[in-house]
């Protein structure tokens, strides 16, 4: 089985060595899963990254009601814990509503309170009192203190395994702008901090009927975001991103991760290299 809640959180808080939490954006089916799966948890072996699988069973928030969503609860739930079990690895999902909490937490290891519901007080205080890690991705209409009473909220329900995640925020006429000053600023909640660079190179409602983006873009910002010193990076990941049902424009191929994730290696590197030595 997948390590324990407590060690995979004592790994997430480490100062040094990459965290990556990708996988498609949707679950389209378990044989897209597992086969991301499989090719990610081969590469980030390779290169000393802390892997945890993400997808989502339910996409809520499709611009359009027409969208794919995906399976529903029960049906993502079953793909996810064939994933965790088959690979060992940890496992990342978003909840909507308070009642999807429990039923999620008995399979994945991180809840994901998705952007547009970070202010939701109730959702916030269900997961964490899980026990779980939650994810609190910040709102693209947020500013980054604004975040400071989200993460309030969460402590005061009782939650102390928290991640802050950056996603851009909302520029206009469906776009958003990444401001790495958020990564320092996040950090200084006392939590780890994951960058978001598919969601942050979206272009919200821009493709009319559903959202478009800017894929080639992501690397940069990912880069960006490791100088930075975010702990980690969150990427969505499709083997053929144009014939994916959720998010395809802005995710990455997945044949191009593993060559991305080691030039992340690297910079991480000779970041922590320059802050020891500045020290």
């Amino acid at each position: 089985m997948a390590e324990s809640i407590e060690t995979l959180w004592k790994s997430l808080q480490t100062a040094r060595g990459l965290t990556l939490i990708a996988g498609p954006c949707v679950v389209e089916n378990e044989k897209l899963c597992l086969q991301v799966a499989n090719a990610l948890v081969r590469a980030c072996k390779k290169l000393g990254i802390t892997y945890i699988f993400k997808a989502s069973y339910d996409k809520a928030n499709r611009t359009s009601s027409r969208s794919f969503r995906g399976p529903g609860l029960a049906a993502g739930l079953k793909v996810l814990a064939r994933v965790r079990a088959e690979f060992d690895v940890p496992v990342l999902t978003d909840v909507h509503t308070e009642s999807q909490v429990d039923a999620a937490a008995e399979v994945v290891d991180i809840l994901q309170i998705p952007a547009f519901l970070c202010r939701q007080t109730d959702l916030i205080a269900a997961a964490v009192r899980t026990g779980k890690i939650v994810n609190l991705k910040k709102g693209q209409f947020l500013s980054p203190v604004e975040m400071g009473q989200v993460v309030k909220k969460a402590m005061e329900a009782g939650g102390s395994k928290l991640l802050l995640t950056e996603r851009g925020t909302t520029f206009g006429y469906n776009n958003l702008v990444a401001d790495m000053r958020s990564i320092p600023i996040l950090r200084g909640f006392g939590f780890p901090v994951i960058f978001d660079a598919t969601h942050s190179v979206q272009l919200p409602g821009g493709g009319g009927d559903k959202s478009s983006g800017q894929r080639e873009f992501a690397p940069v910002l990912a880069r960006c975001a490791v100088v930075a010193g975010a702990n980690g990076i969150f990427i969505e990941t499709h083997p053929n991103p144009d014939k994916a049902l959720s998010d395809g424009p802005n995710m990455i191929p997945l044949a191009e991760m593993p060559r991305l994730l080691a030039g992340l290696v690297r910079i991480q590197e000779a970041a922590c290299q320059s802050t020891d030595e500045s020290e």
